[in-house]
């Protein structure tokens, strides 16, 4: 399943949930197709896994995690 937009409006995101996306500082080029790599990785961790050791991603990071830290 390929989502087309990151859940990235700080509403629900972990504050440790780190993307390529975060560290990209241009315009954004509406011409451009977005990537869709959904490459994700926890910072506390510093791998695709979280404390918990269940995967992170934009959409299972959130509240109903115990290691979840809200923005």
């Amino acid at each position: 399943m390929e989502v087309s937009k990151l859940n990235t409006n700080g509403k629900n995101r972990c504050a440790r949930l780190r993307f390529k996306g975060l560290f990209v500082e241009t315009v954004p080029d509406p011409t451009v197709p977005p990537g869709n790599d959904r490459l994700f990785w926890c910072n506390r961790t510093q791998t695709c896994l979280g404390p918990d050791g269940r995967t992170v991603d934009d959409l299972e990071c959130t509240h109903l995690r115990p290691c979840y830290e809200r923005l």
